[in-house]
């Protein structure tokens, strides 16, 4: 999906949920510029890119379809390695942009809330919706081995500034939570398509660490 199709996607969803023209243009430059910083070799436009071609795929089995267009569009607007807090920051750039549409408040704060829930990828709610959403953010763990170490290597090249010896004790930290998980996508359409492919990559990556 190239950046004309991102902003084609942007502008509809916008007008449709009652942003001016003006609000909804300010609102997708920053997005492409944020999400083209240097430095974002993983969470840049093709990750966003991704994420929006799922849902495309699988619109028909979402409920919501607006307001998780609006998480995705906003779920890494804000993303820095040295900080812990970029889900909530990104979930607040987006409650921000809303304010300016005429989705009500409660849904305002049920995109807020998808957005943050992909800081630990838990789905306390049970929202079947927000299931598709972290599944779709973890795409690339059941990728074809290929795809996958690309996507290793340009996380690594995220973190560049920690030493080897930190970023292989936080990666393992990350990969033995995701293995410890009795499943690891929570849509039984991920499960089946990409659950035993995850766990061979990230089995495989830790071994290496």
């Amino acid at each position: 999906m190239q950046i004309a199709e991102i902003k084609e996607h942007w502008m509809q969803l916008a007008n449709k949920t009652g942003a001016t023209t003006e609000v909804a243009q300010a609102g997708i430059e920053k997005i492409i510029r944020q999400y083209s910083e240097a430095g974002r070799h993983y969470h840049n436009l093709e990750h966003l890119s991704n994420l929006l071609c799922l849902q495309q795929q699988y619109a028909p089995l979402i409920i919501d379809n607006d307001s998780l267009l609006y998480a995705i569009f906003f779920h890494d607007i804000i993303y820095s390695v040295t900080h812990k807090d970029n889900e909530e920051k990104s979930a607040q750039e987006a409650l921000h942009f809303l304010k300016n549409t005429s989705l009500p408040a409660d849904r305002q704060q049920k995109i807020y809330g998808y957005i943050a829930a992909t800081a630990g990828h838990l789905n306390p709610l049970a929202d079947p919706d927000l299931d598709y959403l972290l599944d779709f953010d973890l795409h690339i763990l059941g990728a074809q081995p290929a795809q996958y170490n690309t996507y290793t290597k340009m996380v690594r090249k995220e973190y560049w500034l920690y030493p080897d010896f930190m970023y292989r004790k936080g990666r393992k930290k990350v990969l033995q939570h995701f293995l410890g998980q009795t499943h690891i996508y929570k849509t039984p359409a991920f499960r089946e398509k990409y659950e035993q492919k995850a766990r061979e990559n990230m089995e495989r990556e830790l071994e290496g660490l």
